[in-house]
């Protein structure tokens, strides 16, 4: 096991990262940013070093910046957390080639994943279901139309290293096309240096499911089974639950080992996620994040298995010393994405000082957070406050131990994404199980 790790990111990621080294032995280096001076990562980490100004781009998404703050500390490892640099593979091909380990997939690896018609055709040939698309990049509104004249509209134009609905645009007709390609390749090559695009089927009303799974160096793959991403705002994730309620025993069985064997062939090492779009009983592949996923919290208050200290081992050879069958999720989770953003007005970030900060307590109540009362939530990195995570023995305690969770938690001096949480759960269509990655943005109507 390594001695010294650096974590390469900040707020509650960071936290988590820095909270299991320490549980393994692991000294840990905090980096930080102008902004993040006295952050309570910063507060939690054992040598710290300032690595540039508060914008994101001088600071945490400075791979050279990072690399020198672990030259200076000795650290042996850097792990990249979720968000910034976790899944730029020129960075993972940069720590691979310094004197420290890459707490992550190999970067050949990563590069295939990161470009989503490459990781199709690796899912395919393992035998997976994909969505049916193009195999190559699309230039002209006439291969799109070409494609839509085949399967039907609606169809997705998309960055092929997109990701988070960035990139991403749906076509009804055939006068959308000329606009839609546009559009789809602007913001590929803005938000991802990437302009190339794709098209497939859009599913119209699918659920998100996905599988965790971690793979070691030795030939070793297991899944964690699933997670429902279902609710979701413009395709950003806002709650988290499993077992996914829509799945049947057999169709989740078949799903996680398809997840597993697809990852295996492909040559991939340490913890993944594997995401499908589930409709109509049938599932398809939709992409692999390479990194921790922010819901991985879920998976481990079913399983009990701690995720991001396997990625350490992992990443220091270790061999995952647990069968398959032997992973046996007892009960049901469920998680909250605690912003700084105001539902009311649109979900406009709210930066500002937490005057009050209460987080829920209790049985079955998990809270991994970057913040303590008195710490500024900055307008210029993520909102995310915190993540409140319920465990209980079946989906209506669930649901009853999140309202609890949720009416106890006190925040004052800035607005947040807790009563958006509490309208949810006492909605009809999602306490019955009756929505999809449409419900947010067409069928929810609890908010006024």
């Amino acid at each position: 096991m390594f001695d010294r790790l650096l974590v390469a990111n900040r707020g509650e990621i960071a936290v988590r990262v820095i909270q299991a080294a320490r549980e393994l032995g692991v000294e840990t280096v905090g980096v930080y940013s102008d902004a993040d001076e006295t952050a309570k990562h910063v507060r939690h980490a054992d040598v710290t070093r300032h690595v540039g100004s508060s914008p994101a781009r001088k600071s945490y998404l400075d791979g050279d910046a990072l690399l020198e703050a672990a030259r200076e500390t000795d650290a042996e490892a850097i792990h990249p957390g979720y968000g910034f640099l976790a899944e730029n593979e020129a960075f993972a091909r940069q720590v691979e080639q310094s004197e420290c380990a890459w707490i992550g997939p190999p970067a050949d690896v990563m590069a295939e994943f990161g470009e989503k018609t490459k990781s199709r055709t690796l899912m395919q040939q393992a035998g997976v279901p994909v969505v049916p698309g193009t195999e190559d990049i699309v230039d002209a509104p006439a291969d799109v139309r070409a494609f839509a004249d085949e399967h039907g509209y609606p169809v997705a134009v998309k960055a092929d290293s997109g990701g988070g609905g960035r990139g991403l645009k749906v076509v009804d007709e055939a006068a959308e096309i000329e606009d839609a390609l546009a559009e789809a390749k602007r913001e590929g090559d803005a938000y991802f240096d990437n302009p190339d695009v794709y098209v497939e089927k859009f599913l119209e009303n699918p659920r998100h499911i996905e599988v965790q799974v971690l793979v070691d160096a030795h030939g070793n793959a297991r899944h964690l089974y699933e997670r429902d991403c279902s609710v979701q705002r413009r395709q950003q994730k806002l709650i988290e639950e499993t077992p996914s309620p829509s799945l049947d025993p057999e169709t989740r069985e078949e799903l996680c080992a398809a997840a597993c064997q697809g990852v295996s062939e492909a040559g991939y090492e340490n913890a993944g996620t594997v995401e499908f779009l589930y409709e109509d009983g049938e599932f398809y592949f939709l992409e692999v994040n390479a990194r921790i996923q922010v819901e991985h919290t879920i998976t481990e208050l079913v399983t009990g298995i701690d995720i991001v200290k396997w990625q350490l081992r992992i990443a220091a050879g270790e061999e995952l010393d647990f069968a398959q069958d032997a992973v046996a999720p007892r009960g049901a989770a469920m998680e909250f994405r605690i912003n700084a953003e105001d539902p009311s007005a649109g979900f406009s970030p709210t930066p500002g000082t937490l005057e009050t900060y209460r987080p829920p307590t209790g049985m079955g109540v998990r809270v991994d957070d970057g913040v303590d009362q008195g710490d500024r939530i900055s307008p210029y990195y993520d909102s995310l406050v915190g993540k409140y995570v319920v465990f209980g023995e079946h989906r209506d305690e669930v649901l009853a131990r999140g309202r609890r969770a949720l009416d106890e938690t006190d925040i004052e001096g800035i607005a947040t994404t807790v009563p958006f949480h509490r309208a949810v759960l006492e909605d009809e269509r999602f306490r019955a199980n009756d929505h999809t990655t449409k419900y947010l943005d067409e069928q929810f109507d609890g908010l006024d």
